[in-house]
């Protein structure tokens, strides 16, 4: 950790140019610029409770919220990932002449997803008390899932972008698994329409498990397990892990398949 902290402090500069030309180009000749990461969350959200609250908003308490929390964490989920995806390939041509980490694309990539995503949890919060669901000091405990998803965010960017380089399929097979995984996260439904041995299964997708964290302390008022914390850790170090193991074992090899 702390050479990771000293290396990031060495290649400060170059890690602030890649932030800026990142964010740059994202709201590059778009006329609302950054009003975009409020707006285009908010059109989804209106989208799937005009599409779902028929069917599900009478039978889920706080809707709008439930489906909202869903939603902004899928969406930094996908932005973040997506980015880190394309985050070496689209920085060869720097990289293959500077001897620069090559983690610092990525991180930079998720430092933009990160503004939109801190942008969305305030005005989720204000959604929250439109819909009668006052803050209490149980609200602290969301900066923990909210740092989950931040590792869980990079270390499957690491994979992504890493496996990205060597097969190009890897861009469409992701797309078809984001739209698995939105479907199977329970955003515009509820769990409980099913058995109990059936919900332990969504326990599986690691991005349910930060959702439903966020469900049951803004909505529910109430603390996961202890049991429910670790999974969720492990879930998030289990993907750094292993994205940092490849970045390590293949980073050699980047150059030659540029």
């Amino acid at each position: 950790m702390n050479q990771l902290v000293c290396k990031l402090l060495n290649h400060r500069f170059v890690f602030e140019e890649l932030v800026k030309r990142d964010f740059k180009t994202k709201y590059k000749r778009s006329i609302l610029g950054i009003g975009w990461s409020v707006l285009a969350p908010l059109l989804h959200l209106l989208v799937m409770q005009l599409i779902f609250g028929t069917f599900f908003g009478k039978s889920v308490a706080h809707y709008t919220i439930y489906i909202f929390a869903g939603n902004i964490c899928y969406s930094f989920y996908s932005e973040a990932t997506s980015g880190g995806m394309s985050a070496l390939l689209s920085n060869a041509d720097i990289f293959s002449k500077i001897n620069v980490p090559k983690y610092l694309f990525l991180l930079s990539k998720n430092v933009s997803a990160i503004i939109s995503f801190c942008i969305m949890i305030c005005i989720f919060f204000i959604f929250c008390l439109m819909d009668g669901l006052m803050p209490t000091w149980k609200y602290i405990l969301l900066i923990y899932p909210v740092l989950c998803l931040i590792v869980l965010n990079i270390g499957i960017g690491m994979i992504l972008s890493a496996l990205f380089i060597f097969f190009r399929d890897i861009g469409y097979l992701y797309d078809i698994f984001k739209m698995l995984l939105m479907y199977t996260s329970a955003i515009f439904y509820s769990v409980d329409a099913f058995s109990p041995d059936v919900q332990w299964v969504f326990l599986v997708n690691p991005l349910h498990v930060i959702i439903k964290y966020f469900r049951l302390i803004v909505i529910n008022n109430s603390i996961p397990s202890v049991e429910y914390h670790i999974l969720m850790a492990v879930y998030a170090l289990l993907a750094l892990a292993i994205g940092s193991y490849i970045y390590k074992t293949r980073n050699h090899k980047f150059l030659y398949y540029v």
